[in-house]
This record gives C-alpha cells, sequence and structure tokens, in this order.
C-alpha cells in the first residue's frame, strides 16, 4: 500500500527541482514589463507594456515566427507520414536486423545537436544542394520521425494483432483494415507525437544553424538578439511567446498520452 503523503525530503526535493527548471522563464517574463531596456534590477524600477507593441511592430519578428511555423509544419506533417511507416515496418516484419534498424531510427535525437546538424551540412554541401527552406525542413524532421516513431510503434505494441486478424478474416482489405482498425487505435499516439514534433521543431537551434543558410528562424532570430543589450526587453517578449508555444503543444501531448493510458487501462 501506497503511503498517501510523500516524505519530506522527497517533496523538497521535487519542489527545488521545479524551481530549477521554471524560475529562469519566470525571470524572463518578469522583465518583459520593465522600462530599463539595458540593465536587469530587482525590484523593478517601474512597469510596462511597451515592449510588446514594439515587439509586434518588428517586421523582421514577424519574418522569422512565419518561417518557424512554415518549417515546424511541414516538418511534423513529414514525420508523422515516415514515422508511423517506420513504426509499421518494425512492429509488423520480422526480419534481420529489426532490431538494429530500430536502433538507428532513434540515434538522431540522441547525438548531440552539433553533429547532427554538421553531418547534414557536410552531407548537403557534399550533393551541392543549397541551403534553402527545405534543408531547414529535412535537418528538422531527422529528430522529429523519433518522437513520433516511439509513440506509435508504443501504441502498436499495445494493439492486439488478432483485432487486425480478424478485420482482414471478415473480407476487410488492407486500407479499410487501416482506416477502421488500426488508425483509430494509433490516433493518440499520432496527435501527441505530431504535437511533440511541431514542438521540436519549432524552438530548434542548432541543427537550424548549419542547414538554414541565410534563413532566419525565430530561434535563431532571438540568439542573434543576445548580443544587443538596449532589445533585451523585445528578446524576454519574444522568448515568453515561444515558451507558450512550445508549452501548449507538449502539454495536450501529455494530456493526450495519460488520457490514451488510462483509457486502456479501464479497458483492460
Amino acid at each position: 500500500m501506497h503511503s498517501k503523503k510523500a516524505p519530506l525530503p522527497l517533496t523538497i526535493a521535487a519542489i527545488g527541482t521545479l524551481l530549477f527548471l521554471h524560475v529562469p522563464m519566470l525571470i524572463i517574463f518578469l522583465y518583459t514589463f520593465t522600462p530599463d531596456e539595458t540593465t536587469y534590477t530587482f525590484p523593478l524600477p517601474g512597469f510596462t507594456t511597451k515592449w510588446f507593441g514594439v515587439a509586434l511592430g518588428r517586421a523582421d519578428l514577424w519574418r522569422s515566427l512565419i518561417l518557424s511555423l512554415q518549417v515546424a509544419t511541414v516538418a511534423t506533417i513529414a514525420a508523422l507520414i515516415l514515422g508511423t511507416l517506420a513504426a509499421a515496418a518494425v512492429y509488423r516484419s520480422n526480419f534481420f536486423g529489426r532490431e538494429s534498424i530500430s536502433f538507428l531510427l532513434v540515434l538522431p535525437i540522441a547525438l548531440p545537436g552539433i553533429v547532427s546538424g554538421i553531418a547534414l551540412r557536410t552531407a548537403m554541401g557534399g550533393m551541392d544542394i543549397p541551403f534553402s527552406f527545405w534543408t531547414i525542413v529535412i535537418g528538422h524532421a531527422t529528430f522529429c520521425v523519433v518522437v513520433v516513431y516511439n509513440n506509435v510503434l508504443a501504441r502498436f505494441r499495445r494493439t492486439s494483432a488478432s483485432m487486425i486478424e480478424a478485420s482482414m478474416d471478415l473480407g476487410a482489405n488492407s486500407f479499410q483494415t487501416f482506416r477502421y482498425v488500426v488508425l483509430p487505435n494509433i490516433a493518440t499516439a499520432l496527435l501527441a507525437g505530431g504535437m511533440l514534433a511541431f514542438a521540436l521543431s519549432f524552438d530548434e537551434v542548432i541543427v537550424t544553424t548549419f542547414t538554414a543558410g541565410q534563413q532566419t528562424t525565430l530561434p535563431i532570430w532571438i540568439f542573434s538578439q543576445l548580443t544587443r543589450p538596449r532589445d533585451r526587453p523585445v528578446t524576454n517578449v519574444v522568448a515568453t511567446f515561444v515558451i507558450l508555444i512550445t508549452f501548449i503543444p507538449i502539454f495536450l501531448a501529455q494530456r493526450i498520452s495519460a488520457g490514451a493510458s488510462d483509457t486502456e487501462g479501464e479497458n483492460k
């Protein structure tokens, strides 16, 4: 029987971890309202919301934001297709080297971003591929596929193979089986994986630096603004919006995954 109340040291450790993770983000949010554009002092020397208007009026900011949204959307769609197909192949087929293939599929997200970035830039440069919107998408898709693959493969492993066999025995063709049996079972995994992939793509910096060429995504725009002290409040405003944009899909993905797990537990 589990204790209803956690031990005090464990509670303190949990609170300390949460503070360590989230206090820096709270500081960023706090200093979006400072009237002093060059220094950080506490308490704030005043309160202003003018930096939100300044940020919204920056044309370069809007260009970077639109590019990031476009890249994240296309990379997520590619990841959903490729990740689902890879998961289905690994789950349904028993072939030599299957475990090695599965390892290679998850390797990109385990490697340091700078290693992946250098590898992608070298490969693209060797093939004389000009750096553009599509090279950023390719770079982001390499790690977004992993997120979708892991989610869908885990769902496949919790899905009874007898359901698919029964569908085929009852006369359904492959497309009908996928539409009416497989897709409903993996839908929440696809949604959760897609949301996580979008969040990862939207705030990616390192791989983008090596594959963007002259393109500027929003995270790269923020990084470049750090060398301009007078733009710190504007940078803080944009960083706050990035935190919110990435927080929402991650939170929803976690809730969807938790809800799906609870449903499966009740069905059992």
